[in-house]
C-alpha cells in the first residue's frame, strides 16, 4: 500500500499482517477519496474521522490530502503502532492528527471526540448490522457530525446481494440520517450518508 496523492504521494505504508487483516484495497481508497472530492471539491480543511483505523491508511490519505484534522481509531495495540508509525511518514505537525487505542463505540462516548465533516467506517466485516447502527445511533445523539458532514461505511458487497438471513441484509440508518449512494469496489461496498432533509440546520 502507498499513499495515493498529495503531500506523502507514493510514501510507501506499513500494514498489519494476519488472516484476520482486511484493509481497504488501493482501488476502494482510491474511489472513496474521489467521491469525497467530488462531494466537498477538497478534503483541505476539513475534519476526518477514521474509526476501526487499522494501520491508518484512510486517515493518513486525508492528511496528506490537506485535512486540518484527522483522528483514527483502533482497538488492537499492535495495530495502533503500525498506524502512527504511518502517520509519521507526512511532516504535517502532531496537533493535526492523533492516533486513539480504543474500541470504536468507547471513543465515540468519550471527551475526545469533535464535530467531524467526514466520518469513515471500515469495521470487520462480520461485525453485526446492530453493531453498526448503534454507532451511527451514538454519531446522531452526540452531534459528532457536520450538518453537510458525510458517514462513508465499508462492508461486505455481499450484503447488497442477498436477504435470506440477518448478515446479508444491509444495516438501516437512524432516522435522522439517509443513503445517499452506494459504490462497490470488488469485495467491499462503500456507503454514503448524511443527515436527511428533515433535519434543521
Amino acid at each position: 500500500m502507498r499513499i495515493i496523492a498529495g503531500s506523502g504521494k507514493g510514501k510507501k505504508l506499513g500494514s498489519p499482517t494476519g488472516d484476520g487483516v482486511r484493509p481497504t484495497s488501493d482501488r476502494a481508497r482510491e474511489g472513496l477519496f474521489s467521491s469525497l472530492e467530488s462531494e466537498f471539491n477538497s478534503i483541505a480543511d476539513l475534519r476526518f474521522l477514521d474509526l476501526f483505523a487499522g494501520s491508518g491508511a484512510v486517515g493518513v490519505e486525508a492528511l496528506s490530502r490537506g485535512a486540518e484534522l484527522v483522528h483514527a481509531v483502533e482497538a488492537d495495540a499492535a495495530t495502533v503502532e503500525i498506524a502512527i508509525s504511518n502517520f509519521k511518514l507526512l511532516s504535517e505537525p502532531s496537533r493535526k492528527h492523533k492516533v486513539f487505542h480504543s474500541r470504536a463505540a468507547r471513543f465515540l462516548e468519550s471527551d475526545f471526540p469533535v464535530k467531524y465533516d467526514i466520518i469513515f467506517m471500515d469495521p470487520p466485516y462480520d461485525l453485526s448490522n446492530t453493531e453498526v447502527e448503534d454507532l451511527l445511533d451514538t454519531i446522531v445523539v452526540r452531534d459528532l457530525l457536520q450538518p453537510k458532514g458525510l458517514i462513508a461505511i465499508e462492508r461486505d458487497s455481499k450484503s447488497s446481494k442477498s436477504s435470506k438471513s440477518s448478515k446479508s441484509k444491509e444495516f438501516t440508518w437512524p432516522d435522522a440520517l439517509r443513503l445517499e449512494k452506494v459504490r462497490s469496489y470488488g469485495q467491499g461496498s462503500i456507503y454514503y450518508g448524511g443527515y436527511s432533509d428533515t433535519v434543521s440546520e
